[in-house]
């Protein structure tokens, strides 16, 4: 400090705390430099014990592919109930008809549960409203339908999990209840390999009314899953499936990575008790509004709406 002894008193003190300063913030860096270097070594210390999942998908992995769920798992809601929209739009069915499918869209969306009886009631409806047009007919209008009342309802991270697999070079298929037509449409627009659905019986290019079969429901995907990996040469170790529905199980626990994706509370339950990744895309705890066709009418809406949240109650 003798150095500063021709500087004025003032200028003296200003010098001196700025040296002070300077030396403190150097010795203040050194202190810190050691501790993050102690944190670095205890986060590798960590690391070793624990280390990280494996890349997944793996990239090259020609024997994995991925199953996907459809309705509230890529989709929100259900695909065969936006397909009804379009065919009422294109009068191909009465009001009451309608009705019935806002109802039963009401409580698929609201109860978030899929419930066999109301299922089947609405493949009952779709095959006696389809009874009799060539199939080449609705495929056609099915495009239009997915453009519509489908496209902007597609889950981004479901889409972006389907998207990983396809960039990691596998195979990515939808299995659904849903007609093998729609989801057909469904995946060739999302890029998608390819999918597998409920077959509806057609002769000569003309839909019965009747199925082939059983809806793809259930027991039924896992039994498909199966045999589509077997002919496929697939390790279905290898393989991921992703559901939002209990139903789904079957399917799930058939491959190595099962993802538990907008879960329904059995699935919720079951996936953490099996540590099973799970994803949440909605907002809040149910998916987003529910989407009633206008035409419905408004005492469809309100009566549909009002049963499903009173079942929704008796449930929790």
């Amino acid at each position: 400090m003798a150095a500063l002894g021709w500087l004025t008193p003032r200028r003296r003190s200003a010098t001196a705390r700025s040296v002070l300063a300077g030396e403190a913030a150097a010795e203040a860096a050194r202190k810190s430099s050691q501790e993050l270097a102690a944190l670095a070594e205890l986060a590798q210390a960590m690391a070793d014990e624990n280390p990280p999942e494996p890349e997944f998908p793996v990239v090259g992995d020609d024997l994995a592919a991925a199953f996907f769920d459809l309705d509230n798992t890529v989709m929100q809601g259900a695909a065969l109930f936006h397909f009804g929209r379009g065919l009422y739009k294109r009068k191909f069915f009465q009001r009451r008809e309608l009705a019935r499918f806002a109802w039963q869209q009401a409580w698929f969306r609201l109860a978030g549960v899929e419930d066999p009886e109301h299922m089947q009631d609405a493949r009952d409806s779709a095959l006696s409203i389809v009874k009799g047009h060539r199939v080449s007919e609705l495929m056609s209008i099915g495009e239009e339908i997915y453009d519509e009342y489908m496209a902007d309802r597609i889950w981004p991270g479901t889409r972006a999990l389907a998207q990983a697999h396809l960039d990691a070079g596998q195979k990515v298929w939808l299995v659904t209840a849903a007609p093998v037509e729609t989801a057909t449409i469904i995946a060739r627009r999302l890029g998608l390999t390819g999918a597998l659905g409920t077959v509806a019986e057609s002769v000569d290019g003309v839909y019965t009314g009747r199925l082939v079969g059983e809806p793809l429901h259930g027991p039924a995907k896992a039994e498909a899953v199966r045999a589509l990996a077997a002919a496929e040469g697939l390790d279905l170790a290898r393989c991921a499936a992703y559901s939002d529905s209990h139903n789904d199980i079957p399917m799930l626990s058939l491959v190595g990575h099962p993802y538990a994706i907008n879960p329904d509370a059995k699935l919720r339950k079951h996936a953490r008790e099996r540590e099973w990744r799970l994803r949440d895309y909605r907002t809040g705890r149910k998916a987003a509004k529910v989407g009633i066709p206008a035409a419905a009418g408004v005492g469809a809406l309100a009566g549909g709406t009002a049963a499903a949240v009173a079942l929704h109650r008796r449930r929790r």
